[in-house]
């Protein structure tokens, strides 16, 4: 898909939460002539309620307070700038900046991808939706379903590899999900494959028996190709808003997770959690769901992000001084 095709999915995925957050803040504007606290405060508000979280809130006030003392900007027409250029700065500081995140490193092969994320977030349509990114671009590809103990697990993930055009290695449910991984690596290993994807559970008995079998596919992979696995992705539903972060820390604190799919944000006004999850936890966000269709899931780009959420802002032209 073109430049032009990315960013209007973007910005039609951004729709709620750019009226959540730019057209509140665009009317608290005009009804304002200058930068003054009162503004600040509608600004907080508005980024509190897209779900932008207190203490990312907290840092781009007080980088635009700064700013705005620095630089004299006076104009209340020149906020909307500045907010621009923070959400920018800060999905910079987070590894959000390359565009070609689908690309993959020369070697080792395959290229092993865990999937995790609570049931419901979405995690077997972005493994379907994944794969069928990779196979366009040309690689081959398998899908692992180790997510072994919710009932059709396997028959909705054959589903979506089906539609992906991919191949799908399962067993039994109630299966042992390492088991799943070693024989799903093995068969991406006798294949040749270039990228092998692993669903895995969402839920099992408790939060400590869940963590413990995701370390345990991880060993059981290690052993069976070593560095492996070579990026673990978090699904989190954007419509969960602060949720989200909470999910993060509890997955982060088990798997080292490498990168954040966002889903169902095209639902949602709370777009602004990606700004949360990538300042407070440190993990880029690597792709967004902006739609129900098997090319919806789109690579994450901060400049199309930033632009489709607030259009052309630019402080290049002088400010205007008091």
């Amino acid at each position: 898909m073109g430049i032009l095709g990315t960013f209007q999915k973007f910005r039609n995925g951004l729709a709620k939460t750019r009226d959540s957050i730019v057209a509140k803040l665009d009317h608290a504007i005009n009804a304002k002539s200058t930068i003054d606290a009162e503004l600040l405060e509608n600004l907080e508000e508005i980024l509190l309620a897209g779900d932008v979280g207190v203490q990312t809130t907290a840092l781009i006030l007080d980088n635009i307070k700064r700013r705005v003392k620095e630089e004299k900007y006076e104009s209340s027409h020149y906020l909307m700038v500045l907010l621009k250029d923070q959400v920018a700065s800060l999905l910079h500081s987070n590894g959000n900046e390359s565009d070609d995140v689908m690309k993959l490193p020369p070697t080792p092969r395959p290229h092993v991808i865990i999937v995790v994320g609570i049931n419901g977030v979405g995690k077997t349509t972005t493994i379907g939706k994944l794969a069928y990114n990779y196979r366009n671009l040309g690689y081959k590809v398998v899908i692992g379903a180790a997510d072994t103990f919710r009932a059709a697990a396997n028959e909705q993930l054959e589903i979506w590899a089906k539609r992906a055009g991919v191949e799908m290695v399962q067993q039994a449910r109630g299966s042992d999900p390492a088991s799943v991984a070693f024989d799903a690596l093995s068969s991406a290993l006798a294949k040749n494959a270039d990228i092998l994807i692993i669903d895995t559970a969402g839920r099992l008995h408790t939060k400590t028996n869940l963590m413990e079998e995701l370390k345990k596919i991880k060993r059981v992979l290690q052993k069976r190709l070593p560095g492996a696995p070579h990026e673990v992705l978090l699904v989190l539903d954007a419509s969960t808003g602060q949720n989200g972060l909470q999910q993060a820390r509890f997955f982060t604190d088990a798997v080292n997770v490498t990168g954040l799919v966002l889903t169902k944000l095209d639902g949602t006004a709370k777009g602004g959690i990606i700004l949360a999850v990538n300042q407070e936890l440190k993990i880029p966000v690597k792709y967004i769901g902006v739609g129900e269709q098997i090319d919806d899931l789109q690579p994450f780009d901060r400049k199309s992000f930033v632009d489709a959420l607030f259009g052309s802002q630019d402080v290049s032209s002088e400010p205007v001084k008091g």
